[in-house]
């Protein structure tokens, strides 16, 4: 039988990405990246259930394209990628600081583990308002 997983999901997603800056995790409940995090999320929740994506195991690359006005960058892009890595990675594993607050979104995850990117990108593009799109994708075993 042949595997008919989809090995690359893109979406967009309206307004920034959520920041990693500090050391508190951004899924603790009240974190000031909380809406930018349920944002996320919740775009990611629909182009999985619209693809029928399942997370992927292996190798990954992700890709992320920052649309903002001109002059109006609002971080530093490894802080932008590690938002959103964070986020979409399995979050079983940051369960200790407890994540009901996040209800269905919790178990969103386009991969298991940070540790599979093999692979990242960001660039920005002119816009007038603020957008994002996140493309994370299966990579040959060998990258």
């Amino acid at each position: 039988m042949q595997d008919t997983r989809a090995l690359a999901l893109t979406f967009e997603v309206s307004g920034l990405p959520p920041v990693k800056t500090e050391a508190l995790s951004i899924f603790a409940a009240g974190h000031r990246q909380a809406t930018r995090v349920r944002t996320l999320l919740q775009a990611a929740l629909g182009a999985a259930q619209r693809t029928g994506w399942t997370p992927l195991p292996g190798p990954i690359e992700v890709d992320l394209v920052l649309r903002c006005p001109p002059g109006h960058r609002t971080s530093d892009a490894s802080t932008l990628l590690g938002g959103v890595c964070a986020v979409l990675q399995d979050k079983k594993r940051v369960s200790s600081i407890g994540l009901t607050h996040l209800g269905v979104l919790v178990d969103v995850a386009l991969y298991d583990d940070d540790r599979q990117i093999r692979r990242l990108s960001y660039h920005e593009e002119p816009a007038e308002d603020f957008s994002y799109q996140v493309r994370v994708a299966a990579v040959p075993n060998g990258v």
